[in-house]
């Protein structure tokens, strides 16, 4: 871990406490509405190359996270790991590094497998880096999520590093958080625990 990486993760919980009080990067949006286009045609690309198809993932919850190595909001990474591995029955986490936010993920593909195993101990599936914010290059799994179009209702793009979509077992996007929800907080685990119908 480099010193900026040592110093943000000391510095962490006085993020969230900002975050907090000026209810920056806080916002929660819900919807019950039908995806369109189904979410289990999707794929991605694993950290390692392989080929991550999402029908393996029906009739589970997923957790969707844009990721990075160099930001405020890294220490989340302890925190997916521990919901992944308190929940890993119902829901899946999927972590999508991406450099769109100021530069905060440097690595390629292994430097970013080799940061998050050895600091955080992931493991949960990380994805190749790619763009997540609306861009010609942005990932297929992002256009989904950021188009109504597709997902049924939501627009929201991440606003920052570590915003997180919960899909439900049926494949539709049921919420989008913004970077300072905690994995392990309330708002996150009601949403998880909430029953569909």
């Amino acid at each position: 871990m480099t010193v900026k990486q040592r110093f943000l993760k000391f510095l962490y919980p006085f993020f969230l406490f900002l975050n907090r009080i000026f209810k920056k990067n806080g916002k929660i949006f819900s919807s019950d509405k039908k995806a369109i286009r189904s979410f289990y045609d999707l794929k991605a690309t694993l950290n390692d190359g392989e080929e991550y198809d999402f029908t393996q993932l029906k009739n589970k919850k997923v957790l969707i996270v844009n990721t990075a190595s160099d930001c405020g909001f890294t220490p989340q990474y302890s925190q997916l790991e521990k919901l992944y591995e308190m929940k890993k029955d119902s829901i899946t986490v999927l972590a999508f590094p991406a450099n769109d936010f100021k530069e905060q993920e440097w690595g390629e593909d292994q430097d970013i497998h080799t940061f998050c195993k050895k600091h955080y101990g992931i493991t949960f599936p990380l994805m190749h880096k790619s763009k997540v914010v609306v861009h010609s290059a942005q990932n297929p799994v992002y256009e989904w999520l950021t188009d109504k179009g597709s997902n049924g209702w939501n627009e929201n793009e991440p606003t920052w590093n570590f915003c997180k979509y919960l899909v439900d077992e049926q494949g539709n996007l049921t919420h989008f958080f913004e970077a300072s929800e905690s994995p392990l907080g309330k708002n996150i685990l009601a949403a998880i625990d909430q029953k569909n119908t």
